[in-house]
């Protein structure tokens, strides 16, 4: 694989324009660069400003006989390289045209093979140390099984008087999974937790128990995520029920694909999804580079 060809730009429409059909062609396995490049392209001014004082992006894809067959990105310098499927050979020729621009890099995330291959390829041609940072299980939706029974309650779309608790709830999340992050009403916009819409499922007397958010449909799909419930409330099926309930308003949206990813190391959650009749896709790796 010869390393030109990788095409590489700073223009995000120009990188759509040859890349956006091979991206849409998967969508639940491009899932993230998806909503990543749909929440840059229609964030308007505020999303431009927020990534040009950051930094100058770069995207890039792979092009043989005019077909496309995979594509990366990086938000800024400090930002992970971002990378859909490649094989060793691929892995290393991006690496070759990375270096040869004089980049570098703090890390890779991809699906599991990929990011080891580019990882290796890396420390090949630099002496970088890689370090194996996460996993992460990417899910899609097969059938829809409701579980049985379904706690008492309802589900319902979070009001906009409900914002500070949504947020605190949303803090507790980004605390439990050890995220560094500000989440407040001047932050919200800018966190991972701003594009979405939430669903609380509710008890009888109104109380909220739990929360699913979903990011907006984007080429036919809908990724849920996150999903929430207190500690203290955990184990009565709120979660369960309140992702089904999110699951069926995507369906009813026009969405092909549902997805989600989730903690392979938490076997009660990858159980429950599984149980609801989500099925597991791809095994996600992030690694660091000293």
């Amino acid at each position: 694989m010869r390393p030109d060809d990788w095409y590489l730009t700073e223009d995000l429409d120009q990188f759509l324009a040859r890349a956006g059909d091979f991206l849409r062609s998967r969508p639940a396995l491009h899932t993230t660069a998806l909503t990543t490049f749909e929440k840059l392209r229609t964030g308007g001014p505020k999303a431009e400003a927020e990534a040009s004082a950051a930094d100058t992006p770069l995207f890039g894809h792979l092009e043989r006989s005019g077909e496309v067959g995979a594509v990366f990105y990086r938000l800024t310098r400090r930002n992970l390289l971002s990378v859909t499927t490649l094989d060793p050979e691929q892995a290393d020729g991006l690496a070759d045209r990375l270096l040869a621009l004089g980049h570098s890099l703090p890390g890779v995330s991809s699906v599991l093979g990929t990011a080891t291959a580019f990882a290796e390829a890396w420390q090949r041609r630099t002496g970088a140390t890689p370090t194996f940072r996460t996993a992460i299980n990417l899910y899609r939706l097969g059938t829809l099984t409701p579980p049985q029974p379904v706690p008492a309650g309802r589900g319902r779309p979070v009001g906009e008087n409900e914002h500070e608790h949504l947020m605190q709830w949303c803090r507790e999340l980004a605390e439990e999974f050890g995220e560094d992050v500000t989440i407040n009403a001047d932050t919200w916009s800018g966190t991972r937790f701003g594009e979405k819409t939430y669903t609380y499922w509710e008890t009888p007397d109104g109380t909220p128990v739990s929360m699913a958010g979903v990011n907006p449909l984007v080429a036919g799909h809908v990724r849920v995520d996150p999903v929430y419930t207190p500690a203290h409330l955990r184990g009565r099926g709120y979660a369960g029920a309140v992702t089904v309930e999110v699951t069926r308003a995507a369906l009813a949206a026009g969405a092909t694909d549902v997805v989600l990813y989730t903690d392979p190391a938490n076997l009660t959650s990858n159980a429950l999804y599984q149980r609801i009749g989500y099925r597991q896709i791809a095994d996600w790796g992030v690694y660091d580079f000293a």
